[in-house]
């Protein structure tokens, strides 16, 4: 099977649904993406930043060296059959189990019941079929749909043998797929042995009744055909089933970690100069980057220059930043709320504009970038359960691996795209956390926190994180609605990043809402133009009064999260929660009641004027 061509994703698919692990649902037939050991590197390009690259070595260990980017073909007219037609990431069939449309066979596809016709020129139509099939030759075959998997992540077929005859059977009768009913639903999905007639609905694989149904968790890592001890119950899931792989990413926005623009043209196209030896090498290297734009601005300086800086580098005279490994947001912080922010950096340029009228006693500054790089990486999965959410970077999901061994190197992409920096005020902010009413929107808010860890058996008093981040957060989601309504973006291609702590040393309260989409989403520049003084001050406005009253409401401002273990208080879709790919926080720690009165706070909102000062 893996000589053959059979569907096409795109390379940021690999990242955010059809990573090593997953199940790719294609027309004809289903496939399982195999690990990183069987990827070939040198079809993968290297991605420059440093930042991420410490960040995913803290997780994966210091043996990772590179971020690279999915292979992908360059050239849309490649012939199929030539080498470089057959660049991509290897896959095999998965589930093992095929149903014959016509007769309802089920058995393995290398049984020797089932052959697969291949169409190089259009892989698409790739699939198997059931060659002697008594109903009709070369019935079509198409994947069995029904899997097991648990949360530590192993995947396996379903146990059709044992289900059928209700645990270990001597009987190797071949099996039937039938329907008994006029609908579909599962309790009419039968599955029949020929040889003792042994039968049973599909209803019993699912519920409670499935736990003495179902055999333990065998450790399947069909990606990197690996067996390990389990001591998880197994879960009956369907394929293409949204619960079947949930990615866990790291990213980071790329920023200017040199003083110089050389040097920082240097660090990010480091791959491609730390093997020249002499100036006339970098000279054919840099007219190499030129003509693929691999590294804008590099063609801008002296070949020689380029080579001094270079051999600076590689001495260690170049004063590069020192990168620890945790190191997130706090550096993005820096250069956003500098002085005097770059202007002219290749994957950061940025400018000034007014803080709106009416609004300077809450916010201090706005910066408009209108061009940045965010970088993403790959670097684990979850099953069954998404990932859990976590301030503390040492309080890790349990997560699968991307390869047999550690890897090193892991998939990353990155996007293009523009963006609005406000920065908020940090006296007002600071004298706001102190009233007695946001003390108590706080313990709501923790109240409900504690109750969602201990439901998910976490530390019910860890990762809550904060007030402050609340507010911000639910400012972000507000003006995320608004800019979509105007900017010409579709709201999910708006992402926000919300930089809140309380720290006395060196706080933090601001939020970037940018786009960063594979797409033209990313360059439009109506974000841009929407942060100008004159529309954000009107955004903002529309967007607080827009928040005053829900039409969900009293039930949405009543809301009480220690009710219910929930992780948002006066928020719900028809106010507040955005697109999932937008929030980074999954649509938890939301409370408008902390921006604008509500029908069942009023004076814990920091938008609220001199009304609510003294609540």
């Amino acid at each position: 099977m893996s000589s053959y061509l059979v569907g096409q994703v795109r390379p940021s698919q690999l990242l955010w649904t059809y990573g090593p692990g997953a199940l790719i649902d294609l027309p004809n037939l289903s496939v399982l993406t195999m690990g990183l050991d069987r990827w070939d590197p040198g079809q993968c390009p290297p991605i420059e930043e440093a930042r991420l690259l410490a960040a995913v070595r803290r997780v994966l260990g210091p043996q990772v060296e590179r971020l690279r980017m999915p292979p992908f073909l360059r050239d849309d007219g490649v012939d199929p059959t030539s080498a470089e037609g057959k660049i991509g990431v290897p896959v095999r069939p998965f589930p093992r189990w095929l149903r014959c449309v016509k007769c309802g066979l089920l058995a393995e596809y290398d049984s020797g019941l089932f052959d697969i016709k291949a169409n190089p020129y259009r892989p698409e139509q790739t699939h198997f079929v059931h060659s002697n099939c008594e109903k009709g030759k070369n019935a079509d075959a198409v994947p069995a749909r029904f899997l097991l998997a648990c949360r530590s992540g192993h995947l396996d077929d379903f146990p059709w043998h044992w289900f059928v005859h209700g645990g270990p059977s001597e009987c190797k009768g071949t099996l039937r797929f039938f329907e008994r009913g006029a609908s579909l639903q599962t309790e009419n999905l039968w599955v029949k042995c020929d040889a003792c007639d042994a039968a049973r609905s599909l209803v019993h694989a699912f519920g409670r009744e499935a736990q003495e149904t179902l055999p333990a968790c065998r450790g399947w890592h069909p990606h990197l055909n690996k067996y390990e001890e389990c001591a998880e119950d197994p879960r009956t899931i369907l394929l293409g089933a949204t619960n079947g792989w949930f990615p866990i990413t790291l990213s980071v926005l790329a920023i200017p970690l040199e003083r110089g623009l050389l040097g920082q043209l240097v660090l990010d196209g480091w791959e491609y100069f730390s093997d020249a030896e002499s100036a006339d090498e970098i000279k054919v290297i840099v007219k190499t980057l030129v003509k693929s734009g691999s590294l804008p601005g590099i063609d801008k300086w002296d070949h020689r220059d380029i080579w001094k800086a270079v051999e600076d580098r590689k001495e260690g005279k170049s004063g590069t930043t020192v990168i620890s490994e945790g190191d997130i947001k706090d550096p993005e912080w820096d250069v956003l709320t500098s002085d005097d922010p770059p202007t002219d950096w290749p994957h950061f340029l940025s400018s000034k504009t007014e803080t709106p009228e009416g609004y300077r006693d809450r916010l201090t500054s706005v910066l408009l970038l209108e061009r940045l790089r965010e970088v993403n990486a790959l670097i684990g999965y979850t099953r069954v359960e998404a990932p859990e959410e976590s301030t503390d970077p040492d309080e890790r999901p349990p997560m699968a691996d991307l390869s047999r061994n550690k890897p090193d190197w892991v998939p990353a992409s990155e996007v293009h795209g523009e963006g609005i920096f406000i920065r908020f005020d940090e006296k007002a902010v600071a004298e706001w956390e102190k009233r007695k009413a946001v003390q108590t929107r706080s313990q709501k808010l923790k109240v409900g926190h504690r109750g969602w860890r201990n439901a998910r058996g976490l530390e019910p008093d860890e990762g809550y994180p904060g007030i402050r981040y609340a507010m911000l957060h639910t400012f972000a989601h507000l003006l995320i609605r608004e800019l979509a309504l105007e900017c010409g973006y579709n709201a999910a291609s708006i992402r926000e990043r919300i930089y809140a702590k309380s720290d006395e040393e060196s706080p933090m309260a601001g939020v970037l809402l940018y786009t960063a989409a594979a797409d033209s989403d990313g360059t439009l520049g109506g974000l841009v133009e929407l942060g100008k003084s004159e529309n954000l001050g009107r955004l903002i406005e529309q967007a607080l009064d827009r928040a005053t009253i829900c039409s969900s409401d009293p039930l949405c401002s009543e809301h009480n999260p220690g009710v219910d273990g929930s992780l948002h208080a006066a928020a719900c879709h028809a106010c507040t929660f955005v697109a999932e790919t937008s929030c980074e926080r999954g649509n938890r720690y939301l409370d408008r009641a902390l921006l604008v009165r509500t029908f069942e706070a009023t004076d814990a909102a920091f938008f609220a004027g001199n009304g609510g000062e003294n609540g």
